[in-house]
């Protein structure tokens, strides 16, 4: 199996080298280098930062001022006959959102950038919300009704922004369903490691990574996941549903404990933090600090504002206007970012050892361990260090399954841009599930596919070039929507209303009323 691993790393040899050049343009070039300061901020970073500025301004900071009217929207009990609740769409989107790059993400952003990096990460989440906003309403606004769901996401607003064309939308499908394939890897690797862990501590022996456990883990994750994911996207905002608040709620409340425990290292954390946030290598580590493990680019930006990924759950909601349900993809920025990854920070930068003799050893490929380090740290020869990692990494298995998920689901609803039919829908399916695997073997053979890895990067950085372009496509539709909501007079949102004829679903429903 190590020969099959070693071909397919040859295979992809060329990805790395390529994906690097995207995320870092044009910071490779001496003339941009050389600049200070922003001679180490790349133009993807720019891109996303500036347009959650430029949005935010526009919408009148409604991250802000519409916060508690987007609670109250989420939380409201309502009947729901097609597709899923605003909540259960909040679920659905925190499923990917909160994952272990919340985790792993944070750790390495500090290792990168030292504690300053969690300043500019607030910043960036702060004006993510707007982007997030802005990709909520339009994935609303042109969805598309499928029996009794709701369709709908980058895909379907590319397509109708950009001349309505049929092949712009197939492609936009394939675009994301190779970004998912891409990253499924890492999220079946993820929670096969984790079960391994927590029996680790549970046995306290080392268990190897080819043994008899991790097979029988392996095949009880995938027929699970199937079974879920066969279900549809309902049955899959169910388990969400579930699974969400169970692990953000136990994740903040152990954390919020160990910073109780350690109340004395307050003082530090904010100290560290507003002093490092204004060196140039925090802020070039900041600006990153939300992405995954692998290095200042790895995998997702760990809240998604600007990739177009999580427009699916948002158009699969039941909203009353379409800004509703922008406001509520925004609070999924301040869940994951500025909720979950500052808790995450706490630990990591009260802790303190991430510098000394091994801090390379932070910006390593899997730093879960490096995590649990920290928690050993603020959990010195007690039995609540064995009882914290155990939960803690309980939180990071639920955070890759519901990614894991989130992913096999979000790419079916991509793919009824191509074709709306069972077998098509059943394929990617398939697909989906058998990349996955493939990531939970590589776990069990002890490998890591560092180029397979960088393919994810690829398809991360390509997707966000796409979509942010559509996004300021849209923006005057986007800003006449928010103009009626505001508004609030009562009159239904209809096509007219942002001067378009091919909002079916909100003209259809505006006859109804």
């Amino acid at each position: 199996m190590e020969r099959v691993f070693e071909a397919i790393n040859g295979v992809f040899s060329f990805i790395g080298p390529l994906s690097d050049f995207l995320w870092d343009f044009p910071t490779n070039f001496e003339w941009y280098s050389s600049i200070p300061i922003l001679g180490n901020i790349s133009f993807a970073i720019i891109l996303l930062l500036g347009s959650g500025i430029f949005f935010s301004f526009k919408i009148g900071f409604m991250q802000v001022t519409y916060f508690k009217k987007g609670i109250r929207s989420m939380t409201e009990k309502r009947t729901v006959e097609t597709g899923i609740s605003p909540l259960a769409s909040f679920f659905l989107s925190s499923a990917m959102r909160v994952g272990p790059g919340n985790i792993l993400g944070v750790t390495g952003a500090i290792a990168v950038g030292g504690p300053g990096a969690l300043f500019w990460m607030w910043i960036s989440a702060f004006f993510g919300m707007a982007v997030a906003y802005m990709e909520g309403v339009l994935a609303q606004i042109f969805k598309e009704k499928k029996d009794d769901e709701f369709v709908g996401g980058l895909p379907f607003y590319g397509s109708k922004l950009l001349g309505n064309k049929v092949w712009i939308g197939v492609f936009l499908s394939v675009l994301y369903i190779l970004y998912a394939l891409c990253c499924l890897p890492a999220q079946g690797f993820n929670v096969v490691s984790s079960v391994g862990r927590m029996a680790e501590i549970i046995t306290g022996k080392t268990i190897a990574s080819g043994s008899a456990f991790y097979y029988i883990v392996g095949i009880l994750i995938v027929v699970l996941t199937a079974a879920i994911a066969f279900g549809g996207i309902k049955k899959v905002s169910r388990w969400t549903d579930m699974m969400v608040p169970v692990m953000a709620v136990l994740y903040m409340v152990v954390v919020l404990l160990l910073i109780i425990l350690n109340f004395n290292r307050i003082p530090y954390f904010f100290g560290s933090v507003f002093k490092g946030a204004f060196k140039p290598e925090a802020f070039f580590g900041g600006v990153f600090g939300t992405v995954l493990a692998q290095g200042v680019k790895r995998g997702l930006m760990s809240n998604e504002a600007g990739q177009g990924t999580i427009t699916m759950s948002a158009a699969a909601a039941d909203a009353k206007h379409p800004c509703e349900q922008g406001v509520i993809a925004s609070l999924g920025v301040f869940l994951d970012t500025i909720v979950i990854c500052t808790l995450t920070g706490f630990v990591v930068v009260m802790a303190h050892c991430w510098t000394g003799a091994d801090a390379e050893a932070w910006q390593a490929l899997d730093k879960l361990p490096k995590y649990t380090e920290s928690i050993a740290v603020l959990t010195p020869g007690t039995a609540m260090n064995g009882i914290v990692t155990f939960l803690v990494t309980f939180c990071f298995c639920l955070f890759a399954f519901t990614c894991l998920l989130g992913m096999i689901s979000f790419s079916e609803i991509a793919a009824n841009r191509i074709r709306k039919d069972r077998v098509c829908i059943n394929i990617v399916r398939c697909i989906g599930l058998i990349v996955a695997t493939f990531g939970i073997l590589c776990n069990i053979a002890g490998l890591e596919l560092g180029n397979l890895w960088a393919f994810s990067d690829l398809g991360n950085i390509l997707i966000v070039y796409f979509n942010v372009p559509i996004v300021y496509v849209g923006a005057k539709y986007v800003f006449r929507a928010t103009r009626h909501y505001k508004k609030n007079d009562g009159t239904p949102f209809t096509s007219e209303v942002i001067g378009r004829n091919d909002c079916v679903y909100w003209d259809e429903r505006a006859k109804k009323q």
